[in-house]
């Protein structure tokens, strides 16, 4: 059995929206599943949020994501990046340009002291990302 590493992000209220945007990136399909579809909803005012969300993109990329419901805590992922790498500069310089866009970007994607191509952002939706291109040696 195969063993996948799927990052999973929280949101309060914008994981439609964040996932949605992410399938723009990224390509692929998007499955959403809402705390009323589940019958799960503490609050009525929240039968339309997220409780489960799974983007399965083309090229094997998983990720994962809900809405957090206002009984719950919620800070927004200052701890975590998501990691893009590998040796297809312009695939990885098309999430960069797509990701960067209306983000914070904390370094822009430039040549690193070890070689590869290397930025870092926030996008506008408060999530880490770090892009790192090699070259085919590696």
């Amino acid at each position: 059995m195969t063993t996948r590493f799927n990052p999973y992000l929280a949101f309060r209220d914008s994981a439609r929206q964040a996932m949605e945007f992410y399938q723009s990136v990224f390509g692929g399909e998007l499955t959403v599943s809402t705390f009323g579809d589940m019958n799960a909803a503490e609050d009525p005012s929240e039968n339309d949020k997220v409780m489960h969300s799974m983007l399965t993109a083309d090229n094997g990329f998983v990720l994962m994501a809900s809405d957090t419901p206002k009984s719950m805590d919620y800070t927004p992922g200052t701890n975590f990046s998501l990691s893009l790498s590998g040796d297809d500069e312009t695939v990885l310089r098309g999430y960069w340009e797509a990701l960067s866009q209306d983000a914070s970007v904390d370094l822009p994607l430039e040549r690193a002291p070890w070689g590869d191509l290397f930025g870092m952002c926030t996008d506008r939706f408060g999530v880490s990302w770090m892009v790192s291109i090699g070259d085919e040696e590696g």
